[in-house]
């Protein structure tokens, strides 16, 4: 998948100005679907989106949109899969290209704030914003997903432990904080960003911080 909720056989259908609207391709009105729900979350004004409201924007009644999803919330479980997807992809990518720990855990923490900077509605679903008035279990599943990345930290920063250093005097307690304060960084450069409007990029100055963070 894609790193940003943009496909390409979407934006191909509406080319050619003028031509007869085409039936849309099996499964291309769902993904238009979540790209266009993608869209609307990035409304810096953060309000709730309505089935009514994205059935608009996308042109079609509210009945065309559960003849492809069942209720709003698998739409956003369709957001969080594509975030889990895409996320765990590149972290599994991140380690089989870096043998020393640091670099993975480096390379980690610079792709969840470049994911978050080219995805800013994916943002709000990341921290929660977006599901507050929703089912409780997309909360749950989020969740789920942040412990993992935090867990894939963790291991990173575990293989830097047995690669010498002053990262092998660590114990695994202290391991264990210092993954859960790499991931307090990221949340809270998500939540800045969403806060500024969507104006103060995650990667601000990220090299220098991501270098303090991981000094030994």
């Amino acid at each position: 998948m894609r790193e940003s909720l943009q496909p390409a056989d979407i934006n191909d259908s509406n080319a050619d100005a003028g031509k007869a609207r085409k039936r849309p391709r099996p499964g291309e009105r769902r993904l238009q679907i979540l790209q266009v729900l993608a869209e609307m979350l990035q409304n810096p004004k953060a309000e709730r989106v309505t089935t009514a409201a994205l059935a608009a924007k996308i042109e079609v009644s509210e009945a065309a949109l559960y003849r492809h999803f069942a209720s709003k919330a698998q739409m956003f479980e369709g957001l969080i899969s594509f975030i889990e997807q895409t996320v765990f992809g590149l972290i599994n990518q991140i380690n089989q290209k870096e043998e020393s720990g640091l670099a993975q855990a480096r390379g980690i923490l610079q792709m969840l704030l470049f994911f978050a900077e080219k995805n800013p509605g994916m943002t709000r679903v990341l921290l929660g914003d977006a599901l507050l008035q929703e089912d409780d279990r997309l909360q749950e599943r989020i969740t789920q997903v942040l412990d993992r990345v935090e867990a894939s930290l963790k291991q990173a920063l575990r293989i830097a432990q047995t690669q010498g250093g002053n990262w092998g005097q660590l114990g695994q307690e202290e391991v264990s904080i210092r993954a859960a304060m790499l991931m307090s960084f990221v949340l809270g450069r998500w939540h800045r960003f969403a806060r500024s409007g969507f104006k103060k990029l995650p990667t601000e100055a990220s090299d220098v911080s991501l270098r303090l963070l991981l000094s030994e």
